[in-house]
């Protein structure tokens, strides 16, 4: 299917291709990928097992590529497209990044961020960036059997 050039489903799209490359890996299928000013900076997937890395989630491998290209700690005024909803770790990198926008596909349940936030804001807490953006469920549908196959596979 194509989306409209630029659209939060076109780029999403280009985050499950990467996602696709970790499944065919036997990686957890999470693809992630940073965009800046519409162009692409950096993409990344899951690479847990290939690494023998329990940090080598797609999110922290774009983020460090990016932050690589532009030769800067901070990457302000960028979106993070990822495929799945990101763990408090990948959370805390988006959060010290300063990624100004995070667009997500499927929730997680178990280990989502937002399973944090809720609690934390019972106690007047964010662990999201205050000027964090966070759009979800952009090709919910395509990312959460993506996920379904790969364990279904497992079983």
């Amino acid at each position: 299917m194509t989306y409209p050039i630029y659209s939060d489903e076109y780029f999403m799209n280009i985050a499950l291709q990467e996602a696709t490359k970790a499944y065919e890996k036997n990686e957890i299928p999470i693809g992630a990928i940073i965009v800046l000013r519409n162009k692409i900076i950096a993409k990344a997937y899951n690479q847990t097992e290939s690494l023998q890395d329990p940090t080598a989630h797609a999110e922290i491998l774009s983020i460090t590529s990016a932050n690589q290209f532009l030769g800067s700690k901070y990457l302000k005024d960028a979106t993070i497209y990822v495929t799945v909803e990101p763990c408090l770790m990948c959370n805390g990198a988006i959060f010290w990044s300063k990624i100004s926008r995070l667009v997500y596909g499927a929730n997680e349940q178990k280990v989502g961020f937002s399973k944090f936030q809720e609690a934390a804001k019972k106690n007047n807490l964010n662990i999201c960036h205050p000027k964090l953006s966070i759009t979800k469920n952009i090709l919910e549908k395509e990312a959460a059997e993506l996920m379904s196959k790969f364990f279904k596979s497992k079983r």
